[in-house]
C-alpha cells in the first residue's frame, strides 16, 4: 500500500464517520431547525465523498466501500426523535449542542487536512484525476468548517452566559 491509498483510506474513513456524525447531530437537535437541514444537507457531501473516494481507491487497485446508509425508517427512526425530545427538556441541550459541534468541527478539520495532503501528493505525482478529485471535495469540507464555526460563534455568547 502506497502513501496515496492510504491518505484515501484515511480520507474516506474520516468522511464516512463526519457524514455519520453530521445525521447524528441533525437527529439529536431536531428541534434547532437550522443545525438539523444543514447537518443533514453536509452529511450528503460527506456521502458524495465517501462515494467519489471509494471511486478513485478502486481506480488504483484498492477497495473501501459503500457510503453508510442512514435509515431515517422504522425503530431506529422513533428512537433518534424520541432522543430529541427528551435532550429539549434537559437543563444543558444548549451545552450538548455546542459539543456536538465542536466535534464535528474537529472532524472537518482533519478531513480538511487530508484533502490538502492528497492534493499535494496529486500535484507531485502529476495525477490529475486525483487532483480533481481534491479540487472538487475539499472546498465543501471548508465550508463545514465555517458552518460549524459559525455556528458557534453565535450560539456560543448566548448559551454559556445564560447557565
Amino acid at each position: 500500500m502506497n502513501g496515496i491509498t492510504l491518505t484515501l483510506r484515511t480520507l474516506h474513513r474520516g468522511e464516512r464517520r463526519l457524514a455519520h456524525d453530521l445525521l447524528t447531530a441533525a437527529e439529536r437537535h431536531r428541534t434547532e431547525h437550522e443545525v438539523h437541514h444543514v447537518a443533514t444537507d453536509l452529511a450528503r457531501w460527506s456521502r458524495e465523498h465517501v462515494r467519489r473516494l471509494a471511486e478513485a481507491a478502486a481506480e488504483r487497485g484498492a477497495k473501501l466501500g459503500d457510503p453508510p446508509e442512514h435509515s431515517s425508517d422504522g425503530i431506529s427512526a422513533t428512537l433518534r426523535e424520541k432522543a430529541s425530545e427528551a435532550v429539549v427538556h434537559r437543563p444543558e441541550p444548549g451545552l450538548l449542542l455546542l459539543r456536538d459541534l465542536r466535534d464535528l468541527h474537529v472532524a472537518a478539520a482533519e478531513n480538511s487536512l487530508y484533502w490538502e495532503m492528497l492534493a499535494q501528493a496529486a500535484q507531485a505525482s502529476r495525477d490529475s484525476a486525483l487532483l480533481a478529485l481534491a479540487s472538487s471535495c475539499h472546498p465543501r469540507t471548508l465550508r463545514q468548517m465555517r458552518w460549524t464555526n459559525t455556528m458557534i460563534k453565535n450560539l456560543s455568547p448566548q448559551l454559556l452566559t445564560s447557565l
